[in-house]
């Protein structure tokens, strides 16, 4: 089990949370969202990134650390997900940013989502050696699953 931050909570908890205040398929909505550059209100950043999701949000959605917004997404999508989300996370292996990759290949491991493995498969090339990884783990799960 994860260690709490300084937050007290683990993402997990966070998400389960924020999911019991709004509803699973909204958190999924926004996680979604978050994913595809679109803004979300400051609660689900907050719910998303803990204390970090300050600097985000005072930052402005078109600031350099902006690509936080998109890690959290995807990492909401470990413990919320939703079909409804597939595209959007098999989408994020094409990110610009390395911490949203390897995010997104984990999302697709853990929910064994079988259309990505050609996608994820790519994700063994991938100039970052925790990119490389998380892709080479997902293919096993995926493989393993029959997708």
């Amino acid at each position: 089990m994860p260690a709490p931050s300084t937050w007290e909570l683990t993402p997990r908890q966070s998400v389960e949370m924020e999911c019991a205040r709004r509803g699973r398929l909204q958190v999924i909505d926004g996680c979604v969202a978050l994913l595809c550059g679109r803004d979300v209100d400051d609660n689900l950043i907050m719910a998303l990134g803990g204390p970090a999701g300050r600097t985000v949000i005072h930052d402005g959605p078109g600031q350099r650390n902006q690509y936080w917004r998109r890690v959290w997404g995807a990492r909401g999508l470990l413990y919320a997900f939703d079909e409804r989300a597939e595209a959007a996370i098999i989408g994020a292996l094409r990110d610009e940013h390395w911490r949203v990759r390897e995010m997104a290949a984990k999302v697709i491991a853990r929910h064994k989502i079988g259309a990505a493995l050609t996608a994820v498969a790519g994700l063994r090339d991938d100039p970052v050696p925790r990119v490389r990884a998380a892709g080479e783990r997902a293919v096993v799960v995926l493989t393993a699953a029959g997708s």
